[in-house]
């Protein structure tokens, strides 16, 4: 049976680079960067970096355009902190909202995503656009770490918004790396990212068998949920 493509309201998205995840991969092992506002200030202005404060909240934006954020004040030489790199954003349709109350302003907010340099957008799009996107970003993930994804499974809807997508999992021998949609907690909830997570194996060591759905599902929230 041919599926159908699940529609989407819009998509915005920078495409992934494999130099964007060595740049991701290489922050927990940052050395002589301070946890103090001038220090990461410098090592901002060193890398080209910016804070973003209106895309995510207490974000930072890349020299590679991407939004990256983090659980502490800084995210270099933090080994034990978890990393998001925002390089995709997506308007879920949602069946409870048919009279799009929630259109006008949601629209707005992919505007300004879309505005953003290198960026660019879908509108409408399909489950299929998006899955073009994570694939690409896989192969830019594959390229730096020389190694397929250990696991690929679909979304599951408890996870995120929007249509099943697919997450793939790479594991190092101290961080798990998940790419595939993320919820939005803020500032505004209704969105969902595309994002490559990067956060440590403590955050759920061993890595459950892929017909243990429902541990799966909450060992992929560990690791990517804000």
């Amino acid at each position: 049976m041919i599926r159908m493509p699940t529609p989407v309201h819009a998509l915005a998205h920078r495409p992934l680079t494999a130099s964007a995840v060595a740049e991701l991969v290489a922050l927990p092992t940052t050395l002589d960067v301070p946890e103090d506002d001038d220090a990461v200030d410098a090592e901002m202005r060193r890398r080209g970096w910016s804070w973003e404060p209106s895309l995510v909240c207490d974000s930072f934006c890349t020299a590679s355009g991407h939004v990256l954020c983090t659980d502490g004040i800084s995210p270099f030489g933090q080994p034990d902190a978890r990393h998001f790199l925002v390089f995709g954003q997506l308007y879920p349709v949602d069946p409870e909202d048919d009279d799009m109350a929630n259109g006008p302003w949601l629209y707005g907010l992919m505007d300004h995503w879309e505005r953003q340099p290198g960026w660019s957008g879908h509108r409408p799009g399909t489950d299929q656009d998006c899955e073009t996107v994570l694939a690409q970003a896989a192969q830019a993930v594959t390229e730096h770490l020389g190694t397929a994804p250990e696991r690929t499974v679909p979304s599951s809807e408890a996870m995120v918004a929007g249509p099943a997508l697919t997450q793939r999992i790479w594991r190092t021998a101290t961080h798990a790396l998940v790419l595939g949609p993320a919820a939005d907690h803020g500032p505004y909830g209704y969105l969902s990212h595309l994002q490559l997570s990067y956060t440590p194996l403590t955050c759920g060591p061993d890595l459950p068998p892929p017909d243990d759905e429902d541990s799966l599902t909450r060992w992929i929230t560990a690791h990517v949920d804000w």
